[in-house]
């Protein structure tokens, strides 16, 4: 391996927001230092180089990719928030024939990832768990229990919103569900308190015809007595477009290509109306909070959740069997399908309930108290929620019953047929094998990793 050459090549800047600095989330990677990203607020995505090693580490909401490529005698580390960039680059370099899209990792949330640049075979990554929130220790009471968690998405929207240009108007994907109107509530008090106008605050939900989140948008609206405030977007095409979701999310799990094309559809018309709009705030993440999804759609049962507490954040974990090599778990990895359409879209898109503070005090629940049956799980967050809201905006919000964002934007009877996993793949690959053929298919397309005659630019 050829001595002296950088071996690392970043695409993507380091991210923070929500209060976190990239400056310091850089010295704690320099250092090593696992506690002080846990002292870091709000959300980041950040890697630096020291010496032979490279540290990673993300949140929630901000995603970092990375690829190991073989050039200049060794191993060559790309690091992205995409996997086409990363290939992009590969292409750029003529060693698109090494990539595979399902040979680049995403870094797992909340962890401190060191790779090694050097050795033959590359090494595995080490990784160092930052965020170890304390978990069931909290009090037997959802108005307690949601008191602490509203007060935390408070404090997440004001850090939030801290980066935001006074008078730049802000929308709110927004289905009059709990989650939705909890942010509509609190975000509008956390601009009050700032001094800013909670007006400044659109809330807009995607109707492709008859949907059920249109109307339960009007009705909650309206009992809140914000009508002025709400907008009703109507696209001209009444169908989800999925493989250009698979597409944006580079991801192939049916339910989050469901959703992201839905995302696709609400930021294409929010932007198509108000092109001056560049920020979008959602509720995203707030099902996992309170695990407010129900088990019969899944292969888990009541103890793997209670068992698991980060299971809906995180996935089964780095050593578990059913982790992915491509992608980390949970809503590390699917958050994709709202961070990939709002950017597409020219947008920055923020849900407090990604906030590890937020999440930290949804997890203080005692759930082996309170959620003794699936029933009591799923109602856990209706309960907690509007209480806690109240408390930190004097505001009595309505709470809805859960439905799926994809579900909600059209009426039943014309609802798209579900796609399936290996159909959702199949498309995966299918467009990764168009890209891989245009950037491979020229013999002087394709360089050995052994050259050394230039380096990479």
């Amino acid at each position: 391996m050829q001595s002296g050459v950088d071996r690392f090549r970043r695409l993507v800047e380091d991210r923070a927001v929500a209060g976190a600095s990239p400056t310091e989330v850089a010295a704690a990677l320099g250092a090593s230092d696992a506690r002080a990203l846990e002292r870091t607020p709000g959300q980041f995505a950040c890697a630096v180089q020291h010496g032979s090693s490279v540290r990673l580490a993300r949140t929630l909401a901000l995603p970092l990719r990375y690829f190991v490529a073989k050039l200049l005698h060794g191993p060559f580390l790309v690091v992205s928030d995409r996997i086409d960039s990363i290939f992009e680059w590969c292409a750029s370099q003529r060693i698109a024939w090494q990539f595979d899209p399902l040979y680049t990792r995403m870094l797992p949330a909340h962890h401190l990832v060191e790779l090694e640049q050097s050795g033959c075979p590359d090494p595995n990554p080490t990784c160092r768990r930052f965020f170890e929130p304390a978990v069931g220790n909290g009090p037997a009471d959802c108005d307690e229990l949601g008191a602490a968690y509203a007060a935390a998405a408070l404090d997440a929207l004001k850090r939030w919103l801290a980066d935001v240009p006074p008078g730049e108007r802000i929308a709110l994907a927004f289905s009059g569900g709990i989650d939705s109107t909890a942010v509509l509530l609190l975000a509008r008090r956390a601009l009050a308190e700032l001094g800013r106008d909670p007006d400044g605050l659109l809330a807009v939900t995607l109707d492709l015809g008859g949907g059920r989140d249109a109307d339960q948008a009007e009705r909650t609206i309206a009992e809140l007595g914000l009508a002025g405030r709400w907008e009703r977007l109507r696209p001209a095409r009444d169908e989800l477009d999925l493989e250009l979701a698979i597409r944006a999310i580079e991801d192939y799990r049916p339910l989050d290509v469901e959703c992201a094309a839905a995302s696709l559809a609400l930021c294409g018309e929010l932007r198509a109306r108000h092109p001056d709009v560049r920020w979008l705030l959602d509720g995203d993440g707030g099902d996992e909070c309170w695990k407010s999804y129900p088990l019969e759609d899944s292969d888990l049962t009541l103890s793997s959740v209670l068992r698991n507490p980060l299971l809906y954040h995180e996935g089964w974990g780095l050593d578990a069997i059913k982790h992915s090599l491509t992608f980390s778990g949970g809503l590390s990895r699917s958050y994709v399908r709202t961070f990939a359409p709002a950017r597409l879209a020219g947008l920055q898109a923020f849900s407090p309930f990604t906030d590890r503070a937020v999440v930290a005090a949804a997890l203080r629940a005692p759930l082996e108290r309170l959620a003794a049956t699936p029933e009591a799980l799923c109602g856990l967050k209706a309960r907690a929620v509007p209480a806690g809201v109240e408390a930190a905006t004097g505001a009595r919000m309505p709470a809805a019953a859960k439905r799926r964002f994809q579900d909600g934007v059209r009426r039943e009877d014309r609802a798209q047929a579900r796609p399936s996993k290996a159909w959702c793949k199949r498309v995966f690959l299918a467009q990764w094998e168009e890209r891989m053929r245009s950037a491979t298919e020229k013999p002087w397309m394709r360089r050995s990793g052994n050259e050394l005659a230039a380096l990479p630019g």
